[in-house]
């Protein structure tokens, strides 16, 4: 098996896992998973917001879960670790899961998504961005977007801080894509973080020249009525 047909056997395997692991441990918030091959075997570590749902009790989800990846993939001992994701509002993947949880109970795509925006931006994201398409009020396609903060499109910038996932979900109405697009603080470039905070600066300063304007033109208005009167 030539090189580059033996990359492409693994990255299909791995896609295949990667569905796999969704479907059995979506109710733990998956996040994804990193798979290595080792001499001694595969090792897959999975992130996900609640490990214990996946290790069981006294082990018992674990093992089984280790087992069946082997069975089903003709994995050669496979080694299975779990880490939890801290920050769970600043993962993409379990931000889109999160909408398609909330707008599968009822709940409208607009509201879900807002919800989930702010929520992120509370944690400390840079920006982001939540796409909606699919047939969302009729029977036509369309799409809508919300953002908030600063999300860098392109360039080096993007590359190293945004961080995108996308989810589809079958409803009553059709098939829903969501998109999520996260913009980590803690990975901006320095000089990006230099032309933020002097946007911070400039956008406060604005707001204090506003202020004093709306004062001075106050005390006009007060002296003009006094001459008046």
């Amino acid at each position: 098996m030539s090189a580059v047909r033996s990359v492409l056997k693994n990255n299909i395997r791995n896609a295949e896992i990667d569905e796999f692991l969704e479907v059995e441990v979506g109710k733990a918030g998956y996040a994804g998973a990193d798979i290595q091959k080792t001499p001694l075997g595969a090792r897959i570590t999975l992130f996900v917001t609640r490990p214990g749902l996946v290790i069981g009790r006294r082990g018992v989800g674990i093992r089984d879960l280790t087992e069946r990846l082997g069975q089903n993939f003709d994995l050669t001992n496979p080694q299975l670790s779990v880490m939890e994701v801290e920050v769970p509002e600043l993962d993409p993947r379990i931000m889109a899961q999160k909408i398609v949880a909330t707008v599968s109970r009822g709940t409208a795509f607009r509201r879900a998504a807002v919800w989930t925006l702010n929520s992120i931006m509370a944690a400390g994201a840079l920006g982001a961005e939540i796409a909606v398409a699919g047939k969302l009020r009729s029977e036509r396609s369309r799409f809508e977007k919300h953002r908030a903060g600063i999300l860098p499109k392109s360039g080096d910038a993007a590359e190293k801080t945004v961080r995108t996932a996308t989810v589809m979900v079958q409803l009553k109405m059709g098939l829903y894509g969501i998109k999520v697009k996260i913009a980590i603080r803690d990975a901006l470039p320095s000089e990006l973080e230099i032309l933020y905070e002097k946007k911070e600066n400039a956008e406060d300063q604005k707001s204090e020249i506003n202020a004093i304007a709306e004062d001075q033109k106050s005390e006009i208005n007060a002296i003009a009525e006094d001459q008046g009167s």
